[in-house]
């Protein structure tokens, strides 16, 4: 952050730069990352006393404090333009004309201990002035670049001395004139109503408590003709108004809901009164990468970019057990053993949480971090306890376990009458395989490398640091097989691998919160776009939820397997395969995603764009987020996609109506 005198801040406007700098004195703070049609103020945000005055203040910092609007910079912080005072209202009142502006009483408490000097006054004033100068230069920069300018001049109020309660959002509109602005004002009124606050009804009203009578509007509508100001009071719900104690969870979420309103208010005004007549809510927003998102992204890909699942939880064991198991004719409990874990798991959650996330100012992103590192120590917490008894616990904690609707959906599908489907025989081999991926990989520009690998329970599986395909070295595959994992593992998995290279944040390589679910129920069903869903394959998804069900409630490997094989005439190759996916580790729940994930991934895909799933190891919750943040250009639009997305080829209809059929 830069400091600045006045004089360097105003010429800076002036020439139409983008800066963040602190006022030379101390008493404010200008962030311009983008020039837009609307600027947000916190004017009593600050808590700052000049020291010759702490002296002769009557008050203590606790009961200035309790009258001042702490968080309300948080409120406005993802905002691109933003004017945060420093210093308290007690010192001088910035919604106060300049005559009034210094207290004498305040809330029925004296101020001063003795009548402040003539210097003293003149200070305050000084500030006072400052801060309305370069206001006013900001305001006509970005009226005269817009033709129009929206001010919301933010700011919190306590609520417990209101024998009503107060709203939870009041706009003060006396100063307004309705028939010119009204719309404007209607729309941030029914936008912030809509906000969902944890255990908290909201109510946005107006000139229900307070109304408008600042001086800040009062100023700027008697100097810019086109400029709106919404005086916006906010409920101090997110924290204790007595003890000053703050409620994370209440400011977070107010903090994206403010964010959510004033872009989506701020582009409503700029296509009506602006030169910015195709304005979206994303346009209202930075395309400027914060530097403390890049610091952030930097230091979790060096410490979790060695954190792959599925690398430790593989068993390195499996040929040898499989063979003892059948060697004992099933009554043997398979001894699997896996890769060891080089991660020190106490250093790497230390680290993990000691991440600078909260410098991060945009909420939408602050919360993407938040909710990845809490992934990541969970991730690891699993990984530490690979076969040993707290493994499921842990595999639960991550990935959950199937619902009683997921087993409907699964045992719906398992009781479907055969189809006239053409018994394709299994017979393609793994160099055959390695071959055909090959030539895919080159007709759809992938740049990958494809091997094999005797340490895989799938068929496949993409490794996504070392961009490789792997081929299990035993695996056999039919014909619509052989092209279902093309479009599964090469046309999904390994198509966000390599988009996700190619995105300023690596956060997208190391994989979103709930990413496994979107990336296996986007692999699906591009196996159904494609033409390559069949109904043992549907059966092949539901018989996983079954086993995954079977073995949190058994934990007997060979229980799992005589279920498969005699209640549901599984080969006992496959058996073997399924109960080995399901038991490794200790007990793993992943596989019963894959049937909720094509789900939800054919429900989005029906709805709306999914392309912005594809820049990375996604999450669908994210679609939202990536959307905006694809608009505002901070992540590239995918470059690959999947080869049937453009190319849908249809099933039966009976596969239609029982993947339409999965609720």
């Amino acid at each position: 952050m830069l400091t600045l005198s006045e004089a360097g801040v105003i010429a800076l406007i002036e020439q139409e730069e983008t800066f963040e700098c602190r006022l030379d004195d101390g008493s404010l703070t200008l962030k311009i990352e983008e020039y837009v049609p609307f600027l947000c103020t916190a004017i009593h945000q600050g808590h700052r006393l000049r020291t010759e005055l702490v002296s002769v203040c009557q008050l203590s910092a606790k009961e200035r404090r309790f009258e001042e609007d702490p968080y309300t910079a948080d409120l406005i912080s993802s905002m691109p333009v933003t004017l945060v005072a420093e210093d308290s209202r007690y010192e001088y009142d910035l919604n106060r004309p300049l005559s009034q502006c210094i207290y004498q009483k305040a809330w029925g408490k004296k101020v001063w201990k003795k009548r402040l000097s003539d210097a003293q006054v003149a200070r305050s004033h000084d500030k006072h002035r400052c801060f309305y100068r370069i206001l006013d230069v900001l305001i006509g920069k970005l009226q005269q670049k817009f033709r129009g300018c929206i001010v919301f001049d933010v700011h919190s109020y306590n609520y417990q001395r209101l024998a009503s309660g107060g709203p939870t959002f009041n706009l003060g509109t006396e100063q307004i004139d309705m028939e010119r602005w009204g719309s404007v004002v209607k729309r941030f009124q029914r936008l912030l109503g809509q906000m969902q606050l944890p255990n908290i009804q909201v109510v946005a009203a107006l000139n229900e408590v307070f109304y408008g009578r600042g001086y800040l509007i009062g100023h700027i509508n008697g100097e810019f003709e086109s400029t709106l100001v919404l005086p916006t009071e906010v409920k101090k719900v997110f924290m204790d108004e007595l003890s000053g104690e703050l409620f994370p969870l209440v400011l977070d979420e107010m903090k994206d809901g403010t964010k959510r309103a004033i872009a989506e208010t701020a582009a409503f005004f700029a296509r009506r009164h602006t030169r910015k007549t195709r304005a979206r809510h994303q346009d209202m927003l930075s395309t400027t990468l914060d530097p403390a998102i890049v610091e952030v992204d930097s230091q979790l890909y060096r410490l979790a970019r060695g954190v792959e699942t599925l690398q430790y939880i593989n068993p390195i064991n499996i040929p040898h057990e499989k063979k003892h198991f059948f060697a004992q004719n099933g009554n043997y409990r398979p001894a699997f053993t896996y890769r060891q874990l080089n991660i020190d798991p106490y250093q790497f959650r230390e680290k993990l949480y000691r991440l600078p996330v909260d410098d991060i100012r945009d909420v939408g992103i602050q919360q993407m971090y938040r909710q990845v590192v809490n992934t990541f120590a969970d991730k690891i917490d699993m990984l530490v306890s690979i076969g040993s008894e707290q493994f499921i616990y842990n595999s639960l904690r991550y990935y959950g376990e199937p619902s009683e609707k997921d087993l409907a959906n699964a045992r719906f599908l398992l009781y479907a009458s055969p189809l006239v489907e053409e018994d394709e025989a299994q017979d393609i081999r793994p160099d055959e395989m390695v071959a055909y991926f090959q030539d895919i990989a080159r007709q759809w520009n992938l740049d990958c490398k494809i091997e094999t690998s005797s340490r895989l329970v799938a068929a496949a599986m993409v490794n996504n640091a070392r961009r490789t395909l792997l081929i299990r070295r035993d695996a056999r595959v039919s014909r619509t097989e052989l092209q279902a994992l093309a479009h599964h593992e090469l046309g999904v998995h390994m198509v966000t691998t390599l988009n996700a290279l190619r995105q300023p944040l690596k956060v997208f390589s190391l994989g979103l919160p709930s990413n496994t679910v979107a990336q296996e129920g986007l692999a699906i069903l591009c196996e159904y776009l494609s033409g390559n869903m069949t109904l043992g394959r549907l059966k092949e998804l539901a018989l996983r939820v079954i086993a995954v069900d079977q073995m949190i409630r058994d934990g007997d490997f060979r229980q799992t397997f005589y279920m498969l094989t005699e209640q549901y005439r599984m080969d006992r190759n496959s058996a073997f395969r399924l109960a080995t996916r399901v038991h490794r580790g200790g007990g793993f729940t992943k596989d019963y995603l894959y049937l909720r994930g094509l789900h939800n991934a054919l429900g989005i895909y029906q709805e709306e764009d999914i392309t912005g799933l594809f820049i990375g190891k996604t999450g669908f919750a994210n679609l939202t987020l990536i959307n905006e943040l694809m608009a505002r250009g901070i992540l590239e639009k995918p470059v690959y996609m999947p080869e049937c997305l453009g190319n849908i080829r249809p099933s039966s209809e009976v596969l239609g109506y029982l993947v339409a059929s999965i609720r």
